[in-house]
């Protein structure tokens, strides 16, 4: 038996939770921030077989886009303060996904 937790944008939370659900996955959804833009993003929590792991992933992948978004600079990693009026793009969204062996489970 596996755990994954996948930490995904909220922007594509929605699909992915309906993506699992429809494929007979059990998920649990937390809202999380992460820590760099502080973004809201939902990690979900899906117990599942060993065998079905890759199909998870997948629609998890299906569902969460990458995309980019343009931030100040001066979100504490520049010095000068003439950088700070000009914005950069960064990469947002997609993914990050962890599969955990589970020694013991029980539905109570």
């Amino acid at each position: 038996m596996k755990l994954i937790l996948a930490i995904v944008n909220n922007d594509d939370a929605h699909s992915v939770n309906a993506g699992l659900s429809k494929s007979g996955f059990f998920v649990t959804k937390i809202s999380s921030t992460g820590g760099f833009l502080m973004n809201g993003n939902s990690t979900f929590l899906i117990g599942l077989n060993d065998e079905d792991v890759d199909h998870a992933i997948e629609i998890i992948s299906r569902f969460s886009q990458k995309r980019i978004q343009s931030v100040p600079m001066d979100i504490g990693y520049t010095a000068p303060s003439y950088a700070s009026s000009f914005p950069t793009e960064v990469t947002v969204g997609g993914a990050t996904v962890f599969v955990l062996n589970v020694e013991r489970y029980e539905r109570l």
